[in-house]
């Protein structure tokens, strides 16, 4: 279904007040209802062939702020921000051709660890966003959200059950084992299903007042003989869609991206996975050393993410939704539990899928506004982290554009300027 279709009047570039949300309605006839507007604000409505604008007085009242959000996917990034906007009074309207967390942002292992950034430059950014997960979570009562532990294992492949010391402290793994040590507990380890947390984020915006709209963003539209600092638009299935501000959060799907930062070229990691069950509620990650490396996620619904040997970094051509699970890659991972758990010979795998992760050239997120425009924010890159790092980052993307600057914490490692 193409935008014109399913949004007859598409609901953009409202002036909203900090404080407060402009309450309005287009649901009269031909998709056009009374509209009252404040002299403060500015609205234009555009639908699929005709236009309607009311233009406000010289000087906005002081406190307004100009803006509604059009955001260019639905990943985990992209609905932490639309949530913490929907926080400050701010809807957007979210475009995505396969929906809401349909890619790496619902299909990704949800694992939560506090300081394993050290060092890096997102260390505070993991800390930051390891806390709001609890609190997130606590708030939108999700289900999935729960602390564990979590152990580095080494094995060799044989199948054997070693001597019963090598076995004390592990939960699960009890096969070809030839070490292991703890890499965290419930104080610094952490787990969420990112499908729910996608889908509580999102509903809660919608709540809001921010909308979906299913459709293919193809290109950015810039102000009429501008120099390229001022988007006006967005082009979704051949239909211009007026904004005010524009986020790309499109995880390794750069081209638009490029529009706007074009040295800043998105690769995708390919990573397949698999749910197997066991028969019993498990409590401890595990990362395996050897037989390739794989990792698993237990989760508190019985189901146990197993994930591992990644495709080399690519330009990713394969289409949102439609990423091909190769059937090898899954039996590889079932195969390799097996050699390492008594408990997994006879697990029932309930799930098979793969997805992308999106890095940046440089493996560090690219978050900011984006050089030389005046209304693009770029939130994106974020790797393996993506759903450990979504919360701080959408709330900081949040303060950026409400407020002109962030105060929960520093962007400036991610500046998008770094790219030119």
């Amino acid at each position: 279904m193409g935008v014109a279709e399913s949004l007859p009047c598409v609901r953009l570039n409202l002036i909203l007040s900090v404080a407060a949300l402009l309450a309005f309605n287009l649901c009269g006839p031909a998709g056009f209802g009374d509209l009252q507007v404040p002299a403060a604000y500015d609205l234009v409505t555009f639908g699929a062939d005709r236009a309607v604008e009311w233009r406000p007085p010289d000087k906005l009242a002081e406190g307004a702020v100009r803006f509604a959000t059009v955001r260019a996917w639905s990943g985990v990034i992209g609905v932490s921000i639309s949530y913490h906007l929907a926080e400050r009074g701010v809807k957007t309207t979210v475009v995505d051709r396969a929906g809401i967390a349909s890619c790496a942002s619902g299909k990704a292992g949800g694992f939560l660890a506090r300081n394993w950034n050290t060092g890096t430059p997102t260390d505070e950014l993991s800390q930051k966003s390891f806390d709001m997960h609890e609190e997130v979570a606590k708030k939108l009562s999700l289900s999935s959200y729960r602390r564990l532990k979590c152990q580095s294992v080494a094995v060799d492949g044989t199948g054997a059950k070693p001597a019963g010391a090598k076995l004390k402290n592990l939960e699960w793994t009890d096969l070809g084992v030839r070490g292991s040590r703890l890499m965290g507990d419930e104080s610094t380890i952490a787990q969420v299903h990112p499908k729910e947390l996608c889908d509580a984020m999102w509903s809660h915006s919608e709540q809001q007042g921010s909308k979906f709209i299913k459709g293919v963003v193809e290109t950015l539209c810039y102000e009429e003989g501008d120099s390229g600092r001022h988007i006006v638009g967005v082009v979704v299935d051949g239909h211009k869609i007026a904004a005010d501000v524009v986020i790309l959060s499109m995880g390794p799907w750069g081209e638009v991206l490029q529009q706007a930062v074009p040295a800043c070229g998105m690769l995708g990691v390919k990573y397949h996975s698999v749910l197997m069950r066991s028969g019993r509620v498990l409590n401890e990650a595990v990362f395996f050393s050897g037989l390739g490396d794989p990792e698993v996620y237990p989760r508190n619904d019985g189901n146990h993410y197993v994930t591992g040997f990644p495709d080399p970094p690519r330009v990713v051509k394969e289409i949102p939704g439609e990423v091909e699970v190769r059937e090898e890659m899954c039996s590889r991972l079932v195969k390799t539990m097996q050699q390492v758990s008594s408990e997994m010979a006879d697990a029932e795998v309930t799930t098979k899928q793969s997805c992308y992760l999106p890095f940046t050239r440089d493996s560090v997120p690219c978050m900011g506004k984006a050089p030389k425009h005046d209304n693009v924010y770029v939130a994106t890159g974020h790797g393996c982290w993506g759903i450990l790092l979504s919360l701080a980052s959408g709330k900081a993307i949040s303060e950026l554009i409400v407020d002109g600057k962030t105060t929960s914490i520093s962007l400036d490692p991610f500046d998008p300027k770094r790219f030119g």
